[in-house]
């Protein structure tokens, strides 16, 4: 082989071994730093406003927490009729009582709300004891219900550790990881 050759196979081997190298460590910072998540709240506090649908859009095509909340006339009480029961007046929104979000409150959804520390929660937990999908509140056929997700430390009510769907009412406390909520009118 000419010198021309071998001084071009070791180039292209140095060339493919400093990619490798680039390659390891981006994938090591991946693992160190993680993903990247964008907070929900602007710099003054607020949670920020969702943006109008655009004109002539069919409130079909607005996404449901996009969509206004018309409130209900105050004539009438606000609740849900189980089983044919008298309407009660059923929890419509869960308040973060302690832990690092103490004081949040956002409102409960029918199809079900999702508490984690995954960005596509509905409940966001700043809490080093919570799983990514640690738990989902949603309303069952006899009022609302409290499920976990097979996270790590569990979901507890009380004291009292949750392996199966459980009904909550209003003023019960569910713990994930740090985090105290509960279910408020």
């Amino acid at each position: 082989m000419s010198e021309l050759t071998i001084t071009l196979m070791r180039l292209g081997l140095l060339v493919a071994l400093w990619a490798f190298v680039v390659a390891v460590v981006g994938v090591l910072r991946g693992d160190l730093y993680g993903t990247q998540v964008t907070p929900r709240r602007s710099s003054s506090g607020r949670t920020p406003t969702p943006r109008p649908a655009a004109r002539g859009a069919s409130p079909a095509a607005v996404p449901a927490e996009q969509r206004p909340v018309t409130p209900r006339p105050s004539g009438r009480p606000s609740g849900r009729r189980f089983n044919n029961r008298p309407a009660v007046v059923a929890p419509n929104h869960l308040r973060v009582t302690s832990g690092p979000l103490a004081g949040t409150s956002l409102p409960l959804r029918e199809s079900g709300t999702l508490v984690g520390r995954a960005p596509e929660c509905a409940l966001v937990l700043e809490d080093d004891f919570a799983s990514g999908r640690h738990a989902r509140i949603y309303l069952g056929p006899d009022g609302w219900v409290v499920e976990d997700l097979g996270s790590t430390n569990g979901t507890f009510i009380g004291q009292q550790r949750i392996t199966t769907p459980t009904p909550v009412t209003a003023g019960t406390e569910i713990r994930f990881g740090t985090t105290v909520v509960e279910l408020r009118r």
